[in-house]
């Protein structure tokens, strides 16, 4: 039970658009991974199955590990053969004009559902790769590639705790609007359990709000700020060289 009067539906939506930031998030991780880098999928799956093992150990990111690898009974990668056009349910929506309508900010979330708006345009896309030209890709050295794909994993895991910070404060907001009195502590146990969005780092979360229900922002926790700031630097990095590069994120 999570509370009174259809908060329930709110929270799984709210966690349903968290969803598809986290999904996001791990497609630009890919992207990089494979068009800036030159990794193959075997190289990119050992890589999240890598990832899974610390810090960013998740569902997620352990089935992305999986199917990189995956083949069809002829030996073929299975990933290669998906079209990149997503669609939608509508809860990643319904998520973002909620949070326009609370003034809460949510733009990982925002931006991840634009995205798979984006990814439908198949047929813009294709025309407009064949008329619009972006900057020429440059191969990252051998040197760089190290701490480049170091810089990936931790503005993937920071991009995760932005994601879920706003989507916690969408929560909040709501609650306090509605009057729903919600337990965050209780919700995050409960995406922790047995949710796709399942993952170590909840832990921190269900902590952190086992504290103080009324948490300004997960952002200024003592358990999240050290690794913001250490991390934001690579987060950095990783957008100028994207912009530079012509990959989206």
């Amino acid at each position: 039970y999570i509370g009174p009067n259809g908060s329930g539906h709110y929270v799984k939506m709210v966690h349903n658009g968290i969803e598809y930031s986290d999904m996001q998030l791990i497609a630009e991780s890919y992207s990089l991974l494979k068009h800036y880098i030159g990794m193959n999928n075997i190289e990119i799956s050992n890589i999240f199955k890598t990832w899974n093992e610390g810090e960013l150990r998740s569902y997620l990111v352990e089935i992305t590990g999986n199917i990189l690898c995956k083949r069809d009974s002829e030996g073929q990668f299975i990933l290669d053969y998906i079209l990149d056009s997503a669609s939608s349910k509508g809860t990643g929506a319904w998520t973002a004009i909620s949070a326009l309508e609370l003034q809460i900010p949510s733009s990982v979330i925002t931006e991840s559902v634009f995205s798979r708006y984006l990814s439908s345009l198949k047929a813009n896309r294709m025309i407009a790769s064949t008329i619009l030209s972006g900057p020429k890709r440059s191969q990252v050295s051998n040197i760089q590639k190290e701490n480049f794909i170091e810089d990936i994993r931790r503005s993937l895991y920071l991009g995760k705790i932005i994601s879920y910070a706003q989507g916690f404060s969408l929560m909040k907001r709501a609650s306090q609007h509605y009057d729903w009195n919600l337990n965050f502590s209780n919700i995050a146990k409960i995406f922790r359990s047995g949710c796709i969005i399942r993952a170590d780092f909840l832990n921190f979360i269900v902590s952190a709000y086992s504290e103080n229900n009324n948490l300004l922002d997960l952002l200024f926790t003592d358990s999240l700020k050290d690794v913001i700031n250490l991390y934001q630097i690579s987060l950095r990095n990783i957008v100028i060289t994207a912009i530079n590069q012509g990959i989206s994120i």
